[in-house]
């Protein structure tokens, strides 16, 4: 029974075979109309069904093609309607919307002189067809962004590619090479998640397409995700095996990992200086990986502290640096750097950096050290004066000072000129002061700290060199210079 009711069903679909050619062509001018009013009402996916049934009528009906290709337009089906477009022009070379229509989707795809041709075509049937003029214009606008992009690849301006490609994608929305030669150079300028966006709306469309794929990789491999990075060059090389940028890209990518890692070994391993020429390879495998090239650097950097290598250290930080800003860990490093060396004023800059970056303890701990250490700069060395290290014992202070009070005692340079006997008192002044402090174990701990020494009651400029010299020196008759030749001078005590 339920044969017969299946058998029986009513077939609402007129049988093609048993209708004349007149009403073949009724049926189809009426599913035409249908598919005309769910396009004005856009609705694209019911008019193209209907546009459709009429081909299906009357394949032979250029109209219902240009139609149909119209409408795939509009659903962005763009190489099914140049399917649509061409076999309409096929049946009628005179059909002006099917070349209009043909040239729009060569447009669209991005293939600028099939468009051109197809306007050119339009205007040679009608000369005055301003669309046409319009679109040919266009067409020419493509093909001379392709041309700029091109150079500005050359050159590595990849923000000129990238201005070109947005003019270009403006007339060609659905062109992949642009999409993907964008998307390449978002990369190669570290705007990274914009040229994942790209590459993504791709691979939803074509999860196959090996130059997204590419692009994926490129991002992962700039982001220093490497492994990850391989496994999607690899994937594209599955889909096209001659894709030469994604082979070099992979071999690289394996490179510059090893190679990395090979310096990470030796610098654990202590050898400092192996560490240091394998981070230098490394560094010439791929001058656009930006944020690995900015830890090979730092590492470097490392290397260099560790060797001495201070201003060498302090030139690689400032390399990381400049490829990523927010490179906290070269800021720190170089800081450091900038410490031991004594430049004070850098490392708070690069201290302060940090600790705004970062409000950590730590940063601060290290903010305010080199504040103190710059403070302490600005005032007058009185190690560095009597010529001994920060930390000489207290006999070693007391020979420094007696050799150098000798050494510029006003009376010395009784016979120099008024200069120098001025230059010479001044020295003699500031080794009197420098021994005064560092020989009292209080004012020589207020000093070390960064304290203020005013705030202990000493006031520098009422200071007298000569007191300090005297009780130095005492004795029952005192001291005198006396001349034992040219320029030559020996003190005694009476």
């Amino acid at each position: 029974k339920m044969a017969t009711e299946n058998c029986d069903a009513v077939n609402t679909e007129p049988d093609m075979e048993l209708l004349s050619d007149e009403e073949l062509e009724r049926e189809a001018e009426g599913f035409k109309e249908q598919g005309n009013a769910f396009y004005v009402k856009k609705d694209y996916a019911e008019a193209f069904n209907y546009y459709t049934k009429a081909i299906d009528m009357c394949p032979r009906n250029p109209s219902y093609y240009g139609n149909r290709a119209a409408t795939l337009m509009m659903l962005c089906r763009y190489r099914e309607a140049l399917e649509d477009a061409q076999q309409a022009v096929r049946l009628d070379g005179n059909f002006v919307k099917g070349h209009l229509r043909e040239g729009k989707c060569h447009l669209s795809l991005g293939n600028a002189m099939a468009a051109r041709r197809c306007f050119q075509k339009v205007l040679e049937l009608e000369l005055e067809n301003g669309q046409a003029q319009q679109e040919v214009k266009n067409a020419e606008s493509i093909l001379e962004y392709e041309r700029m992009a091109e150079i500005g690849f050359e050159k590595r301006d990849f923000r000129m590619v990238v201005f070109c490609m947005d003019r270009a994608l403006e007339s060609a929305p659905a062109c992949h090479k642009f999409k993907i030669l964008k998307a390449e150079c978002l990369a190669l300028l570290g705007r990274y998640p914009e040229a994942q966006s790209v590459a993504s709306d791709i691979l939803r469309m074509d999860s196959t397409n090996a130059d997204a794929l590419y692009v994926r990789g490129l991002c992962l491999y700039y982001e220093d995700c490497i492994d990850k990075a391989v496994q999607f060059f690899v994937q594209a090389l599955r889909m096209a095996p001659d894709h030469d940028k994604a082979r070099l890209a992979c071999r690289d990518a394996k490179a510059l990992k090893a190679k990395k890692e090979e310096g990470n070994k030796a610098f654990k391993d202590g050898n400092f200086e192996a560490a240091y020429e394998l981070y230098s390879e490394a560094l010439t495998i791929d001058p656009n990986n930006i944020k690995t090239n900015a830890k090979l650097y730092c590492n470097r950097a490392t290397v260099g502290s560790k060797l001495k290598k201070l201003d060498q250290a302090i030139e690689d930080c400032t390399k990381a640096i400049k490829l990523d800003e927010t490179y906290i860990k070269a800021y720190l490093r170089r800081a450091q750097c900038y410490m031991d060396t004594e430049l004070y004023e850098e490392a708070v800059r690069d201290y302060e950096k940090v600790y705004q970056t970062e409000k950590t303890k730590e940063h601060k701990h290290l903010l305010k050290t080199a504040q103190l250490e710059l403070k302490k700069s600005k005032r007058k060395d009185y190690y560095k004066i009597l010529g001994v290290e920060k930390n000489a014992t207290e006999d070693e202070i007391k020979k420094a000072y007696r050799k150098r009070a000798l050494l510029h005692h006003p009376d010395r340079h009784s016979g120099a000129s008024p200069e120098l006997q001025k230059e010479e008192e001044k020295k003699f002044k500031e080794v009197g002061e420098a021994f005064s402090v560092l020989s009292d174990p209080k004012k020589k701990s207020r000093y070390d700290s960064g304290q203020d020494l005013e705030d202990d009651g000493m006031n520098m400029g009422d200071f007298d060199a000569n007191n300090i010299f005297k009780a130095f020196f005492g004795g029952p008759g005192g001291f005198s210079f006396e001349a034992s030749g040219p320029g030559n001078f020996f003190f005694q005590f009476g």
